[in-house]
């Protein structure tokens, strides 16, 4: 295969593709399950709302943590052996999640129909093997982090690389959009059930990622691969060391507070407050049909401005999209067109939300890939997902917090009375992800300033 700069300026490689395949594959089994994993853990291992917003948020966390290091050996061993580890693992764990309830309800714990019936599962230790189960994922999903991205990067020119980040995100969008799809039709045939059976879908997605990359996936781009420890080491260093992407990282990490919610706070909300007909699956996948849609575009119409530039208008967005979200509550839950006033401002906020995305994320990953010398690209782009590791640990404590703060759970209440007066206020959940976004939208900006005027003096004392 002819991988010259030449030939990459028309077109992209097969392992471009076969990347960004497997790509779509990983994120409809992802979306598939964690759209309802905080439903998954208080419906069918019966955590709390706080406990199932802590375990999902250290699971994600983790799962954005571990691949500054799973990127740095993917560097190592090479992507395509990392990519076979990786499917294996999460074939593995998605299956996990599905025998799980099974060996439970077999033990006596517990009785799944449309409805869950628990018969001591709640006070059971046996609910915590849910924990090794996650882990396996959790490892798994952290070489996709940074294998795919970094796939990105290798198989691209300076000249290619945002189309193909753009492209990228598109795959992403395209298979969170599919995932989503799957689970509200599903819930509606078998109630709660739905819960367990979508995990087995979501083994099926990634086994058949698997042996599309043992079949077809082979690239010529080699660099790193065989380093030792110390020049992984001695790469580790300058990245941590950066404080540019430091300071980046932390700020994005507002963005990604507020993008959480899609997962953290929205899936229980709309439930609690427009009724258990209400579909989060669908309304979340609101925000991947927004991107699939505007991302190519978007990424053309910035391509002259800068990626820092680019993700400025994104994160301005990102308030605008959380007080959307609050107006659904203030307006009432009275019925517009056959969609609730809650679902309505929460499909108008999750729009606004999609578009901020698609200013900033394809830029951020260019820019890190920029950053990122031959051989480290698995490093760099496992880094800069550090920011989902600290917006998933404060986003879904916050959002546990929140939701028992303000839109408790409707079975702890005798009454519906009682329950819409202590959930009268469930909108005040919306304004603290507001300030969070604007916060880090002014960072942004000051960052650029501030950066931009470093660069200047730099190049003047040159």
């Amino acid at each position: 295969m002819n991988n010259s700069p030449q030939r990459a300026a028309k077109g992209f490689t097969r392992a471009f593709w076969v990347s960004n395949t497997v790509e779509l594959f990983e994120r409809m089994a992802y979306y598939a399950v964690f759209i309802v994993l905080t439903i998954y853990l208080s419906s069918i291992l019966g955590f709390n709302d706080f406990e199932a917003s802590m375990i999902s948020g250290l699971f994600s966390g983790g799962l954005y943590l571990l691949p500054i290091f799973s990127g740095a050996y993917a560097d190592k061993i090479g992507f395509r052996k990392s990519m076979i580890i990786a499917f294996s693992l999460l074939s593995i764990g998605y299956l996990g999640l599905g025998v799980l309830p099974t060996l439970l309800e077999t033990a006596g714990l517990v009785s799944y129909g449309a409805t869950t019936q628990f018969s001591g599962l709640p006070d059971s230790s046996s609910r915590w093997l849910i924990v090794p189960v996650l882990f396996i994922l959790m490892v798994g999903g952290s070489f996709i982090k940074s294998i795919i991205s970094a796939s990105v990067a290798k198989e691209t020119t300076e000249a290619t690389r945002a189309r193909g980040y753009s492209i990228f995100y598109m795959m992403v969008n395209i298979g969170a959009f599919t995932g989503k799809t799957i689970i509200d039709p599903l819930r509606n045939v078998i109630g709660e059930q739905a819960y367990i059976y979508i995990n087995y879908f979501s083994g099926a997605m990634t086994i058949i990622a698997l042996l599309a990359v043992i079949l077809l996936y082979k690239s010529t781009h080699t660099a790193g691969e065989g380093k030792s420890l110390r020049e992984i080491g001695r790469g580790f260093m300058r990245i941590i060391t950066n404080w540019r992407l430091l300071i980046l990282i932390l700020i994005v990490t507002g963005f990604w507070m507020v993008q959480q919610q899609l997962y953290a706070t929205m899936p229980k909300y709309v439930i609690r407050m427009a009724g258990e007909t209400a579909k989060p699956g669908w309304i979340a996948n609101v925000n991947p049909f927004v991107v699939v849609c505007c991302v190519s575009f978007i990424t053309r119409w910035m391509a002259k401005r800068s990626a820092i530039t680019s993700m400025n208008v994104g994160m301005f967005l990102i308030p605008v999209s959380a007080l959307l979200m609050a107006c659904g509550n203030l307006l009432g839950n009275d019925l517009i067109s056959g969609m609730s006033n809650i679902t309505l401002m929460m499909v108008a906020g999750i729009v606004v939300q999609a578009l901020a995305e698609c200013f900033i994320s394809p830029r951020y990953l260019e820019y890190f890939s920029l950053q990122a010398p031959k051989g480290e690209e698995g490093m760099y782009l496992g880094f800069s997902h550090l920011h989902s590791f600290l917006s998933s640990i404060f986003g879904f404590g916050l959002a546990g917090i929140l939701l028992t703060e303000y839109c408790p759970d409707p079975a702890l209440f005798e009454t519906r009375a009682a329950w819409e007066a202590a959930s009268a206020n469930a909108h005040y959940i919306w304004y603290y992800f507001a300030a969070i976004g604007l916060i880090a939208a002014i960072a942004l900006l000051l960052f650029a300033k501030i950066t931009e005027s470093i660069d200047k003096k730099k190049k003047a004392n040159q």
